[in-house]
């Protein structure tokens, strides 16, 4: 009876081992999950560089996450193909692709890093100002989510905006189409009758 507890030790041992491989979650994980499913459409994420500035607007949420953008991106990335809600759509700042390495030591293997972390979703480019300007401008009216990393390279910031995950702006015009069509075929029945 006494020997029976080691037989189990090399299957403890096991157990424990096989455990540990699987990588655990990053210790934002579940504030970043939760900040980021609670947005919908028209909604904003800006995952940015860490001098990006805290904006006092009322609809504008900042979150300070211990991570470089890249990864942070992944994560999120990883968030939106699981779910069904909502789809993202990309956009970085046109200066990045001209920041030289020299200049910026890192940028050349952020820009690498990012391209992968997005998943070969489409990223349109605009001006930095304006991609900042246009975030601030929709946080008057919903609600915006600055993820503020640790990177210190220029231009780096991601600007996420969402759309309906269901329902894409072709079925909406299509609606808005049948709508007219619809209503000028009431009117004419009225005018007739």
């Amino acid at each position: 009876m006494k020997g029976l507890p080691l037989l189990f030790l090399p299957t403890l041992l096991l157990v424990g081992c096989s455990s540990s491989t699987q990588k655990a979650p990053p210790p934002w994980a579940g504030v970043v999950s939760r900040e980021v499913n609670a947005l919908g459409i028209q909604n904003w994420i800006i995952i940015s560089e860490s001098s990006f500035p805290v904006v006092s607007n009322r609809g504008v949420r900042t979150v300070v996450v211990d991570t470089e953008i890249p990864e942070l991106v992944d994560y999120v990335v990883n968030e939106f193909e699981k779910s069904e809600t909502v789809i993202p759509s990309f956009s970085t700042a046109r200066e990045l692709p001209f920041v030289k390495n020299d200049r910026a030591p890192g940028i050349d293997e952020f820009r690498k890093l990012l391209k992968e972390a997005l998943h070969g979703h489409e990223v349109r480019q605009m001006d930095h100002r304006s991609l900042t300007m246009l975030a601030q401008s929709d946080a008057t009216k919903y609600a915006v989510l600055v993820l503020k990393t640790k990177t210190t390279l220029p231009y780096s910031s991601v600007f996420i905006e969402l759309d309906s995950g269901y329902w894409d702006r072709e079925s909406e015009d299509n609606l808005r189409k049948d709508m007219r069509s619809g209503q000028d075929k009431t009117q004419n029945n009225e005018t007739i009758n």
